[in-house]
């Protein structure tokens, strides 16, 4: 890591915790803490990559996507407490449709300009697929009942916390399938190959700490950031739906996008696209479940109903990533189409 990496984290830190406790205005807090949780998520990725390295490839993956979506979850939260539901749903939207396409398609492209073809397993892929297809169903069958037979508020919240119950339980089905029934069946040896001998950068203990700081640090910088949300939008004129899904989502998946293409330029896409196929699932089965239960704990419910918009971009977003990785192998081209798609939703987003 840059010998500079860790001056430039404190001095951000401190600056963005000065302008919010000191009352700088919003547009000097958001762009301050939006720099600073930049960094603190770098930090995160780097630690879990190196955790990684100790915790194996599979666990090691999961680590990386789940310490990844902690700013995401992190900032959902404090917007939930704040009644912000909109901008929640379309920052999930944003995770899932940014995961997929962003940083899946930097990863291809910028691995792809170095290896000519880039391999990962086959099986996962196919697995990948069916558990995004089952995310899109989950988030469209709710979706089309309530626009269609116009339930009462007490009957979506009831849906919602059923349905999100059932998600859990199949994020936690796949879990138990990827770690331990089927560990050896999904396990990347181009992977394991490329990183054979690589040393780590910290020591286990150390790695834990980084970790554990990190994660403490997105979580004031994202409260920070959640206070300036309604100013930030109502200066520049910009939608609830953009800001959530084109800049909450971007800064609270730094980590993911930082990992990600680090590893595609090692040669190793299938950790690259564990982490953000992987990262985009727990997203769309576990992040957005857990989060309309949490919302219970506040005095407003969080539904899992999400407009047609969202809903058709991560259908979008699943659809051409499913289509560039069943085969097991990607270039730099299809790095370049995923990439495009993610522009334009973005400027049809921004017109919103």
């Amino acid at each position: 890591m840059n010998k500079l990496f860790f001056p430039l984290l404190g001095i951000t830190f401190l600056l963005s915790a000065l302008a919010h406790y000191g009352h700088w205005g919003s547009g000097i807090v958001f762009t301050l803490s939006g720099l600073a949780i930049l960094f603190a998520a770098g930090l995160l990725g780097k630690a879990t990559e190196s955790v990684a390295h100790y915790a194996g490839q599979r666990l090691g993956g999961f680590l990386n996507a789940t310490f990844g979506n902690a700013a995401e979850l992190i900032i959902c939260i404090f917007l939930i407490k704040e009644g912000l539901f909109d901008i929640v749903k379309a920052s999930l939207t944003g995770a899932i449709i940014g995961n997929l396409l962003l940083v899946l398609g930097i990863s291809a492209f910028v691995g792809g300009l170095k290896y000519r073809e880039q391999k990962f397993n086959l099986h996962l892929a196919g697995q990948n697929a069916s558990l995004m297809l089952l995310a899109v169903i989950s988030l469209f069958i709710p979706a089309i009942f309530v626009k269609t037979e116009h339930l009462s508020v007490e009957n979506i919240h009831t849906m919602s916390l059923i349905v999100a119950g059932v998600l859990i339980v199949a994020y936690f089905g796949w879990l138990v399938y990827s770690m331990f029934t089927h560990k050896d069946l999904l396990e990347d040896h181009i992977d394991t190959q490329a990183a054979h001998g690589e040393p780590a950068q910290w020591s286990k203990k150390l790695s834990i700490v980084f970790l554990v700081v990190a994660t403490v640090m997105v979580a004031f910088i994202s409260e920070w950031l959640v206070h300036t949300l309604d100013s930030f939008t109502s200066s520049f004129g910009l939608s609830d739906l953009f800001v959530g899904a084109f800049v909450v989502a971007v800064i609270g998946n730094a980590a993911e996008h930082s990992a990600a293409v680090m590893l595609a330029l090692k040669n190793k896409m299938g950790a690259a696209v564990e982490i953000a196929v992987g990262s985009s699932l727990q997203v769309a089965l576990f992040v957005a479940p857990i989060l309309v239960f949490i919302s219970l704990l506040f005095e407003q419910q969080m539904d899992l109903i999400f407009t047609t918009i969202e809903i058709a971009a991560i259908g979008v977003a699943v659809f051409i990533a499913t289509s560039i990785t069943r085969d097991g192998t990607t270039n730099w081209y299809e790095g370049k189409l995923l990439l495009l798609i993610y522009v334009i939703l973005g400027v049809c987003f921004y017109f919103v």
